[in-house]
């Protein structure tokens, strides 16, 4: 096979003269995160990385609030996320010019904070949330097709496991998807899968509210007062988790050079789909059934094992829902397969030789029985995931992007920026504490029903 030459880490024409030469890219940089995208493709990226189906347990996680604190958590969580990753594409964007154009989270921790923080802190935490995703899409994805199989077949007796390993042979093939930006036409897909879901679950919700089987509504808030408080911060953590990303700097990687401005287009898109799906499914869903909401909106849907709404109205709903969870899978496993490429994958070889392609089937098809694996095993990997988003979710999306900011553009101490980023911080380290405390009481509470491979 011929060989090709190595790509220069691009960089705008404006660098400063006083910067570092530019670097060669590994094999990571090169296949995965090929910068080639445009602002749009970067849109349907961070949206699907955001929107996921995890949305349908904000009606639940109002429940625990109340419609007062529930809508102003879901307000407060837009818009910090928002300021958030606006300011990590700032950052990126700063440090472009000065000729360090970092593509990966721990590129930026490595550059910014020291070669530990993006060694033993940030990579590590990054590739086990994303992986942690994507053991979690699986399971939602078995979920979803044992859901369809019951409505069909409501005395079948295939098992929770059988349905999360045939669901595993989606993420299979997609998986070998050569690079982020080859998904930016699945994702586009994904942006109108998550519109149209989350349409059903609304138009679900309203259509049970009005009719004659609709459920008696309460909106206070139930339980002791010990569980009330412990609700609270379990619903700020589910929040939190539905807003969560964790690859921005890997999504603003696939932008072509320069970069400037269009993350912030990209974000646009992504908060308008956001907004336009998020308070319409918590208020709808929250109206619909009170405190009576359930993990998943979906659940309330079936009334005592009956179902509230048509058979089809289900069907097409949970289609909807397995097939964009299946582009959420694809987008979290680009982590781990730019870990994989940088490590077995030549870059001077062309992407698509031999010397490549194989490892790169290999450990990308092992990446994914791995998972799958681990899904079918661990049906109740839910509440794992709740613990791992207070450490992992929280500090990459709510701390790490304002101590970047403080560190890169050093604001005056006295000024509102410093101040606002500090106490975002500051917050957000007091929700990792007590998010896990709340997490782990609640895997304490479920220990009952874990057993490996359970039908649940």
């Amino acid at each position: 096979m011929g060989t090709v030459a190595p790509n220069l880490m691009e960089v705008s024409a404006g660098r400063d003269a006083r910067s570092p030469p530019a670097k060669v890219l590994d094999a990571g940089a090169l296949f995965v995160l090929k910068s080639q995208g445009s602002w749009l493709h970067c849109g349907y990226h961070l949206t699907t990385s955001i929107v996921a189906p995890v949305i349908l347990t904000l009606p639940f996680a109002l429940a625990l609030l109340g419609w007062v604190g529930g809508l102003i958590c879901l307000a407060l969580a837009a818009l910090v996320t928002f300021y958030s990753y606006n300011l990590l594409s700032l950052v990126l964007e700063h440090q472009e010019k000065l000729g360090h154009r970092q593509l990966r989270f721990r590129d930026m921790a490595r550059d910014i904070l020291g070669p530990g923080w993006g060694k033993y802190f940030v990579g590590p935490l990054q590739f086990w949330i994303c992986y942690g995703a994507v053991i979690a899409c699986t399971l939602l994805g078995g979920q979803s097709l044992k859901f369809i199989y019951l409505l069909s077949y409501p005395d079948g007796t295939m098992k929770l496991h059988q349905f999360i390993i045939i669901f595993g042979t989606v993420p299979l093939v997609l998986a070998q998807m050569p690079s982020f930006h080859s998904l930016r036409h699945i994702n586009l897909v994904s942006l109108i899968l998550c519109l149209a879901f989350s349409t059903c679950a609304t138009a679900g919700s309203i259509y049970i509210g009005h009719s004659d089987n609709a459920p008696r509504r309460e909106y206070t808030v139930k339980g002791s007062a010990k569980d009330r408080s412990f609700g609270i911060f379990n619903a700020i953590s589910i929040i939190a988790t539905t807003y969560a990303s964790g690859i921005i700097p890997e999504i603003q990687a696939t932008l072509a050079p320069p970069v400037k401005g269009k993350m912030f287009k990209a974000l646009c898109v992504c908060y308008s789909v956001i907004v336009t799906t998020y308070f319409s499914v918590a208020i709808s869903g929250y109206w619909a059934f009170g405190n009576q909401a359930m993990g998943t909106v979906l659940s309330n849907f079936m009334g005592d094992g009956k179902p509230l709404l048509p058979t089809w109205f289900l069907l097409m709903t949970n289609v909807f829902t397995l097939l964009q969870v299946s582009a959420v899978t694809v987008v979290y496993l680009q982590p781990t397969n730019e870990v994989f490429e940088k490590k077995f994958a030549d870059p001077k070889k062309d992407q698509f030789s031999v010397r490549n392609v194989v490892p790169r089937l290999i450990l990308r098809s092992l990446s994914v029985i791995v998972a799958t694996t681990f899904a079918a095993m661990l049906p109740f990997f839910g509440d794992i995931m709740a613990l791992f988003g207070a450490f992992g979710c929280i500090p990459l999306d709510f701390i790490l992007p304002m101590i970047f900011y403080n560190v890169t553009f050093k604001p005056s101490k006295r000024s509102l920026i410093f101040w606002v980023n500090t106490s975002i911080a500051g917050v957000s380290f007091l929700l990792v504490g007590v998010g896990a405390v709340a997490s782990v009481r609640q895997i304490v509470l479920d220990a009952k029903t874990y057993r490996l491979f359970a039908n649940m």
